[in-house]
């Protein structure tokens, strides 16, 4: 992924999800602020900043930062 685009999609989630930090790692399961809500926030942001749409099985696998970054490298 290249460098802008990784940082624009860090913004996103630093934004979406009200954090500083976006480690390489975060997922739902050590994101106590990422929830449903704010995964759908989430999804609504990326799409808006990124000009792509996801499917609902793709939205579905996007449960950690590697894999919405790779979902979205697939669409750019």
């Amino acid at each position: 992924m290249k460098p802008d685009i990784e940082n624009r999609l860090k913004n996103v989630f630093a934004r979406t999800l009200e954090i500083e930090n976006v480690p390489a790692d975060l997922s739902q399961k050590n994101c106590a602020l990422w929830d449903s809500i704010a995964h759908l926030n989430l999804i609504i942001a990326l799409e808006a900043e990124f000009d792509v749409v996801f499917e609902p099985e793709e939205i579905s696998a996007m449960q950690d930062f590697s894999a919405v970054s790779a979902m979205l490298s697939a669409k750019l």
